[in-house]
C-alpha cells in the first residue's frame, strides 16, 4: 500500500487552492521547523498540516507531494544573510561576515544536515537548498574578496583567495560533526582571524596600503 507522501491525492487543476502569500510563508516556516526538529525522512504532509491546521488535501492540491512543498519551502524563504556588508576592508568584511552566519548558524546548520542526504539523491532538492542556502553566500564572500583584490589588500592571484568561502561555509556545517557545537559568531570570528586571515597575508581590523 503506498504511503500518503508517495501517492498524493489528485485534483484537477482547477481546483486548486487559493493560498495568500503571508499564508503560503507560513506553511512554509513550519516546513522549514519540522526539518530542523525530525529531519526530511520523518517530514509528512500530515505532520505539516497539523502543524499549520491545514487540509491536508489543500496541501496536495497546492504543492502535490512532499519534496515539492519543501522545494517551494526553501526557494520562497530565500534570504541574504550578508546583506549590504562593505566596511572598507576585506578583513573587516570577513568578520562581519562571520558574525552574520554565526548567528544564523543554529537555524541553517540543523536543517542543511536534515536535507542533506535526501538532497543527494533529489537534483531537485539539491538546486534548492543551494540556492536557499549556500549560493548567496558564496557569492557574497567571493564579491567582498574581488573588492579587497581592488583596493590593492591582496595580489590578484593569491591561491588562497580562491577558498575564502569554501573555508568559512565548510566550518560552518563541520564544527558539529567534529566538535558536537554549531560554529557560532565567536567560534567563526576566532576561525577568520586565526585561520583565513593569515592565509591571506592580512591582519585583523588592519587596514592595508
Amino acid at each position: 500500500m503506498p504511503s500518503p507522501d508517495s501517492a498524493p491525492e489528485p485534483a484537477p487543476a482547477s481546483r486548486r487552492s487559493k493560498i495568500t502569500p503571508e499564508r503560503a510563508q507560513e506553511l512554509y516556516a513550519a516546513v522549514l521547523e519540522l526539518l530542523r526538529e525530525s529531519g526530511y525522512e520523518s517530514l509528512t504532509m500530515e505532520g505539516v498540516a497539523s502543524r499549520t491546521r491545514c487540509g491536508k488535501s489543500t496541501l496536495y492540491r497546492q504543492w502535490g507531494s512532499k519534496p515539492e512543498l519543501v522545494v517551494a519551502a526553501l526557494r520562497g524563504t530565500r534570504r541574504m544573510r550578508l546583506p549590504n556588508i562593505d566596511t572598507g576592508t576585506l578583513a573587516g568584511d570577513l568578520l562581519a561576515a562571520a558574525r552574520a552566519i554565526g548567528e544564523a548558524s543554529g537555524r541553517d546548520t540543523p536543517l542543511m544536515h536534515a536535507l542533506s542526504h535526501a538532497a543527494l539523491q533529489s537534483p531537485e532538492l539539491l538546486c534548492a537548498l543551494r540556492e536557499a542556502l549556500i549560493v548567496p553566500e558564496i557569492a557574497a564572500i567571493d564579491s567582498m574578496v574581488r573588492r579587497g583584490q581592488e583596493r590593492g589588500e591582496l595580489a590578484a592571484d593569491l591561491p588562497a583567495a580562491e577558498f575564502v568561502a569554501a573555508q568559512l561555509l565548510g566550518v560552518m556545517r563541520a564544527r558539529p560533526l567534529l566538535e558536537g557545537r554549531y560554529a557560532d559568531a565567536a567560534y567563526l570570528t576566532r576561525f577568520v582571524e586565526k585561520a583565513i586571515l593569515p592565509g591571506l597575508g592580512l591582519a585583523a581590523g588592519t587596514p592595508q596600503s
